[in-house]
């Protein structure tokens, strides 16, 4: 049954533009968030945002039917959401994209595995099945990322009358690495996406991967059509907020904790295990030991707050994260000099500080779909910032020619790049942070948005 408030435009993402919280007298608290997605669909009319509550506060929501406008909010089961979200999306299907298993003892896909994946099954039909019900005829749907790629087949199912777009945030794994999979789960998986009119990807390269998946898998994508959107930094958002006082605020404080004269290298990530923070540090470890007239002349600011603190792995691997960058403190630092700055915790008005106040920024992910911090350095960056840039971000592909690219295993090469990026000529650094701001700007969150909608509806 369609909904008599049938919307012509509809986003479907696990997490949502608005969050809740109890307070304590038992009243809700609602916070609006930012990005691409929510400032895209601000220039459209007739729309709705369909997205799972995530916490106690979400659902309490639900409870009491209270809601904002243009948003729906699914009280999924907790139990189903756990095991769709961390049990099958972050612990199965983001581990093969990002190519991140062990593979002599992981993955092992048994009957616990089997268990979860009907969880996940089940997810995806709640969103088609709301998505199904919310849209009107003819309608424009764009689902969202690797949490629901089932969805665009369920819904092809009960509304064949739709526009229905796929969005993955993530790269997307070459078919030898998604033939990890069981058999019939990679093909349910493909089949899914290709329910859409139309799949689309951050970089060429990922919609390349998936051609090739389903061309070896299933004889090649049917009816659906490809296409790639190379998410852009914000630009005049960043730079607006990166000289509003708490930011100004921060840089002075962290000038304080690096020291007058001293370069700096910086790095903000999540503690995601694809981000290659460890190897990060340990280049820089080597930089100190193999360019010693480095010692006492720059810091390592080191951002990473924590990301899915609820899985054991990467518990553990923060925990490293700390641990390497005290050991580096240890080892060089001396009464005027800490080495590495590290923070464990997100404050993002300290983030656009240190890009503004970077000459170096280290971005080196094993594997990325994008990586924005790559894009939003160089435009708010105050006096030119070189840029290490892994060739796996998919990033490289807009910016590799202006960065200094490295492979993101190699760490004798990372900090060969880093003493690089330290030397650079100051005339050469500043034009090449020009045309990389460019680049990183070409297409903003809202016309990246608004891309896919025009292809989805007229190709």
């Amino acid at each position: 049954m369609v909904s008599e408030h049938a919307a012509q435009v509809l986003v479907a993402s696990n997490r949502g533009p608005v969050s809740y919280s109890l307070r304590d007298d038992g009243s809700l608290d609602s916070k609006r968030g930012g990005g691409g997605l929510v400032s895209g669909l601000s220039a459209v009319e007739d729309k709705l945002w369909v997205c799972a509550a995530l916490s106690d506060g979400d659902r309490e929501a639900v409870r009491r039917g209270r809601s904002e406008p243009g948003v729906r909010m699914l009280d999924i089961d907790a139990e189903v959401h756990a095991d769709a979200y961390n049990g099958i999306a972050n612990s199965v299907l983001w581990f093969v994209h990002h190519m991140l298993y062990q593979t002599p003892v992981e993955p092992v896909f048994d009957a616990e595995f089997r268990r979860r994946w009907a969880s996940y099954e089940a997810y995806n039909r709640a969103f088609a099945e709301a998505l199904a019900e919310e849209a009107g005829e003819g309608a424009a749907v764009l689902v969202q990322d690797y949490h629901l790629s089932l969805v665009p087949g369920m819904l092809r199912e009960l509304r064949p009358d739709l526009r229905i777009g796929h969005f993955t945030h993530t790269p997307w794994a070459p078919v030898d690495y998604f033939r990890l999979l069981p058999d019939d789960i990679g093909e349910q998986l493909l089949r899914g996406i290709l329910g859409a009119d139309r799949a689309a990807f951050l970089t060429r390269r990922w919609a390349d991967a998936f051609i090739g998946c389903c061309t070896e898998i299933l004889g090649g994508t049917g009816r659906t059509r490809i296409g790639a959107h190379g998410l852009g930094a914000d630009a005049e958002f960043l730079r607006r907020r990166s000289h509003e006082a708490d930011v100004d605020a921060w840089m002075e404080t962290l000038r304080e904790q690096i020291g007058e004269g001293r370069r700096t290298i910086v790095r903000v990530d999540r503690t995601e295990l694809s981000k290659n923070i460890v190897r990060g540090l340990h280049a820089f470890r080597a930089l100190l030991e193999e360019h010693p007239e480095w010692r006492e002349r720059v810091v390592h600011v080191a951002f990473a707050y924590p990301s899915r603190q609820d899985l054991a792995v990467y518990r553990d691997y923060t925990a490293e994260v700390e641990r390497v960058a005290h050991t580096i403190n240890a080892e060089y630092g001396t009464d005027g000099w800490t080495p590495v700055l590290l923070r464990l915790d997100d404050d993002f008005a300290r983030s656009l500080a240190a890009y503004r106040l970077a000459d170096v920024a280290l971005v080196n992910p094993i594997r990325d779909g994008m990586n924005l911090v790559a894009k939003e350095v160089p435009v708010v960056s105050d006096d030119g910032c070189a840029l290490v840039l892994s060739r796996e971000a998919g990033a490289y592909e807009e910016l590799g020619e202006d960065a200094v690219v490295v492979n993101p295993y190699d760490v004798s090469a990372t900090a060969a790049a880093l003493h690089e990026a330290l030397t650079m000529d100051d005339d050469e650094r500043a034009a090449r942070t020009k045309r990389l701001a460019a680049a990183s700007t070409s297409l903003p969150p809202q016309q990246w948005f608004l891309d896919q909608l025009d292809a989805l509806r007229t190709e």
